[in-house]
């Protein structure tokens, strides 16, 4: 499902009441969404406070703690408006809380017991900085995100920050997590929303008529659904497709290991990671017991024909220039599907370098990409791959990529990570947290899309789950786990990848 304007979400909200649909209904329908989402994402019972103005933006958040509270949480309302200043269904809703604590002195919160504050300031109509009462209550949030740890969680979208462009005024709600409602709003996929919006998952309501993908289109759970088949009771590991990895180099052998660990969690059947003779025993010695480990004198001694996937690059390190020579003559014999990172990126943006230079004429990026390859680069890694599109919007990046590469995909990472391939949207990945900023994270993303190949997606479905994995694992090590966003480690992100899994299929 792709994105729509703020007029536009209006009008398809119009086309759902004359057929039938009412303004309450549909807030029913989002107040239970947006409980059910919470819900997934608290491992415990804790205590929210729906922080609402007059519309019917903080019905929906009065809706979702009625539910909430039969789940057994502590509930409360925040309003600094007088009774009469609020719409009739707000009106509604709170008198059907009974007697709800509203502007109560904040509870005494302890360890494992969550606070959370939702957003349902304003609605998608508002523009501009916020005005009184709203901006002291948005201060009054974001301060208890930062002084007293409350998560907050914005109804539609962040108070304070347009809908259409992601403009964020003066006073605007910072959000840990957006739960859209319908259909996503352009504006949460501007860079200039990232850090108001958080993470982002859809609520669905099936009572809006579907509008056209379009360009750009929210990565999320419901999305993915039904990407990934159900296995039959007689699968067996051939089934499963065998991943082969080529990673690693001294000082640098973490990266081989989490890559492989990525692919075995991730449900390859078989596992072969492709080491240098000379350090084939320091990597025994660190690998999973269930990856096999081939020692090699030479990239030549790979044969991919026996693969369903490979990925190339964590770890790897620069090497020579006779290195670089047979490994893009290895990139040349791929015919299977790759998922290039880190070093591989390096060294093929080298090849570039040399190509414009006139010593390899044959030998430029253009000739480095095949069929079904995915590259996977940070930033950093991009500027050195394009230089050319330094300072271009990360969006136009991805949609310039497809253009261009029309035989590739493009997973570009960062706070929002984005999945592009020619003659499809333009994905926006919709999980993670800054915990996420740390070494391996992608070392563990490539082996996971390596892993979803060989089990016979298609690159950019691959690398859409992927994304999407490794990040709700992020989330879920921190929400149900013992981490933090300062503790959280490759390793924890690979430990919750079943949880993460089976969170899709919920």
């Amino acid at each position: 499902m792709g994105s729509l304007r703020c007029a536009e979400m209006r009008e398809l909200e119009d086309e759902a009441f004359k057929h039938g649909a009412t303004p309450e209904g549909l807030m029913e329908k989002a107040g239970r969404g947006i409980a059910d989402a919470i819900l997934r994402r608290f491992s415990s019972k804790g205590t929210v406070i729906a922080c609402i103005g007059s519309g019917n933006n903080g019905g929906d958040a009065l809706v979702a703690i009625r539910y909430l509270a039969d789940a057994g949480w502590e509930i409360g309302i925040r309003c600094l408006h007088k009774s009469a200043e609020l719409g009739a269904l707000p009106r509604k809703k709170i008198r059907e809380l009974g007697d709800c604590p509203m502007n109560q002195p904040l509870p005494v919160c302890h360890a494992g017991h969550p606070l959370v504050l939702l957003d349902g300031l304003l609605g998608i109509g508002a523009n501009g900085p916020l005005r009184p009462p709203l901006a002291e209550l948005a201060a009054w949030m974001n301060d208890l995100r930062i002084n007293h740890a409350a998560q907050t969680i914005a109804m539609d979208i962040p108070s304070g920050l347009d809908g259409d462009t992601g403009e964020v005024y003066d006073g605007a709600v910072k959000a840990d997590l957006t739960l859209t409602v319908g259909v996503p709003k352009s504006g949460l996929f501007s860079s200039l929303a990232v850090n108001h919006t958080g993470s982002i998952e859809l609520v669905p309501l099936t009572e809006l008529p579907d509008p056209d993908d379009g360009d750009l289109c929210l990565n999320d759970v419901h999305s993915l659904r039904g990407i990934l088949p159900r296995r039959e009771h007689d699968f067996h590991k051939g089934d499963a497709g065998r991943v082969g990895i080529l990673a690693g180099s001294r000082g640098m052998l973490g990266a081989a290991v989490l890559c492989a660990t990525g692919a075995l969690r991730a449900g390859a059947g078989l596992v072969t990671l492709f080491a240098d003779e000379s350090i084939y025993e320091l990597l025994a010695a660190m690998l999973p017991a269930e990856v096999m480990l081939r020692p090699i004198s030479t990239l030549a001694d790979i044969n991919p024909a026996e693969f369903d996937a490979f990925a190339i690059g964590p770890g790897l390190g620069r090497g020579s220039e006779e290195s670089e020579t047979s490994f893009l003559d290895l990139l040349q014999r791929m015919s299977i599907p790759v998922v290039i990172d880190a070093d591989g990126l390096n060294r093929i943006s080298e090849a570039g370098k040399e190509a414009e230079a006139g010593m390899e004429a044959d030998r430029g990026i253009e000739q480095c990409m095949g069929p079904n390859f995915i590259l996977t680069p940070h930033p950093g890694e991009l500027a050195r791959l394009f230089p050319e599109w330094a300072g271009v919007d990360r969006i136009d990046i991805a949609k310039a990529f497809a253009t261009r590469y029309d035989r590739s995909t493009l997973l570009l990472k960062g706070a929002h990570t984005l999945v592009a391939r020619s003659g499809s949207p333009v994905y926006f990945n919709a999980t993670g947290n800054a915990g996420m900023a740390s070494g391996g994270q992608g070392d563990l993303l490539t082996g996971v899309i390596s892993s979803l190949l060989a089990q016979g997606l298609e690159p950019q479905d691959a690398a859409r789950m992927g994304a999407w994995l490794s990040g709700r694992a992020a989330e879920l090590a921190i929400s149900h786990g013992n981490e933090s966003i300062q503790s959280l480690a490759a390793g924890d992100v690979c430990s919750w990848l079943g949880c993460a899994f089976t969170d899709m299929g919920s």
